[in-house]
């Protein structure tokens, strides 16, 4: 039998069924004196269950957090507070998407001079490409910028990119995460893993690099910004996004 340490240095299991949604999983905390599962996420969050005397879980909506859960300790005079993020994922690997925007919100939150606004709303398809015979109608890709447009994007995302990364993973204010869990199901087979945002944020940081992706987007780290696309040809395709692969959290 593993000890609570050994559970807590884990952070990860094979899951008899998954989950199917947010409110599964807010159901399982809620009933956690019956639940394994649930034990073992408290255990992970550094709770000794044996001083636990309540437990309530919400749903969230509209912030990097999913689900809300207030911990009841005995003989604390505070409630403690976690807020989680899920990651429901159902193929074995592929990128996620973990924050989508329009330039100008991301303009506001990052203080992005406005050169470079105009460079991303080209990247994006706000603003109709520049070019003639651009290799999409719809938008530029970056290497169709001058190498002066190139360089000042990636040196702003550089100077940048620790801001950027923990404000599209852990986010800003009272419902930021503290918590990933990534809910794995391929066919009958099911994982879980839940991490602390500290060493989400590590791992997606990487080595930190910011470079040109082979398809003319741009990776920073392990993240990936790109055009969103698709949305069956609707404005909201000239949004920008940044993806990230979760299944990656198995492995850390």
């Amino acid at each position: 039998m593993k000890s609570v340490q050994d559970k807590m240095d884990l952070g990860s299991a094979t899951a008899k069924n998954g989950f199917c949604n947010e409110r599964e999983i807010v159901e399982k905390f809620n009933n956690w004196t019956f639940d394994t599962e649930a034990k073992q996420w408290l255990l992970i969050m550094n709770y000794n269950l044996d001083e636990i005397e309540f437990v309530k879980a919400v749903v969230l909506s509209g912030h990097k957090a999913d689900i809300n859960i207030q911990i009841t300790v005995k003989l604390k005079s505070t409630i403690d507070v976690e807020n989680l993020q899920v990651k429901l994922v159902s193929n074995s690997c592929g990128f996620n998407q973990v924050d989508k925007r329009w330039i100008k919100n991301y303009a506001d939150m990052w203080d992005i001079p406005s050169h470079i606004i105009n460079t991303l709303k080209y990247f994006t398809g706000e603003l109709p490409p520049k070019i003639p015979n651009s290799k999409d109608s719809r938008r530029m890709f970056f290497g169709e910028f001058s190498l002066k447009e190139q360089s000042e994007l990636l040196d702003f995302i550089d100077k940048n990119k620790v801001m950027i990364i923990s404000d599209i993973l852990r986010g800003r204010g009272e419902f930021c995460a503290e918590w990933v869990l990534v809910a794995q199901k391929v066919k009958a087979n099911a994982r879980w893993v839940l991490k602390n945002i500290n060493e989400v944020l590590n791992y997606y940081f990487g080595d930190g690099k910011v470079k040109v992706s082979p398809r003319g987007s741009v990776n920073i780290g392990k993240v990936l910004m790109q055009r969103k696309g698709g949305d069956g040809g609707r404005s909201s395709a000239n949004m920008l996004q940044f993806k990230i692969d979760p299944t990656d959290l198995f492995n850390i």
